[in-house]
């Protein structure tokens, strides 16, 4: 079985009057996404890997103490952040449901809080990373940031949001703004029902 790269939930240029352009969309999801797609199925082709689930893959091959990761896991784990990315977003972001918006607040003491605690982990990984809102294996809401394709799968964790600080996201748009870029996803692009779909499945 190999895997594939999966459709948009949305038009390329759905997101643009919300900061993320038709041609960011373009690269990133037709270009960027489907090359740890493809990398990915060969590199697992007639390993012990080949027929397992994204999931087990990224587990079974994450090596805390590695500097870079092999390549079965890197292409695999950003197959797999990629993924979630697109559902995380939106065309209309739409007000934070009140459970959610509940939750947030007991972790964080405000939204404005989380925006903010949020936007400075993007924002400080250096180079190439993610950062996450995520429930972790205590069943608390927890900021955290990961570098290059590392994402909670590799801790226990769930991923409820997750936004893409490699350069290849907000480049086009906002050059090397990367706060602005934060701030604008936290603000417009996303999709807070799916934040809390995931949250009550946690």
């Amino acid at each position: 079985m190999s895997f594939t790269l999966p459709d948009l939930p949305y038009a390329h240029d759905a997101l643009a009057d919300a900061g993320m352009s038709k041609e960011t969309m373009e690269y990133h999801h037709d270009l960027h996404h489907k090359a740890y797609v493809d990398n990915g199925n060969k590199l697992i082709a007639g390993t012990e890997w080949e027929g397992k689930s994204l999931e087990d893959i990224i587990t079974g091959t994450y090596d805390a103490g590695a500097v870079a990761q092999n390549g079965i896991f890197n292409n695999a784990s950003q197959h797999w952040n990629h993924t979630q990315f697109w559902e995380m977003m939106g065309p209309n972001s739409g007000a934070m449901p009140g459970e959610l918006e509940s939750r947030i607040k007991d972790a964080f003491g405000t939204v404005d809080e989380f925006k903010s605690q949020f936007a400075a982990a993007g924002a400080g990984q250096f180079g190439s990373g993610w950062c996450w809102l995520v429930v972790d294996t205590d069943g608390t809401l927890k900021v955290t940031k990961t570098e290059n394709g590392v994402n909670p799968l590799c801790f226990g964790q769930t991923a409820l949001l997750g936004c893409d600080v490699w350069e290849h996201s907000y480049y086009i748009d906002f050059r090397n703004k990367r706060p602005v870029y934060l701030s604008n996803f936290l603000d417009k692009l996303v999709n807070w029902e799916n934040v809390a779909e995931r949250l009550a499945n946690a």
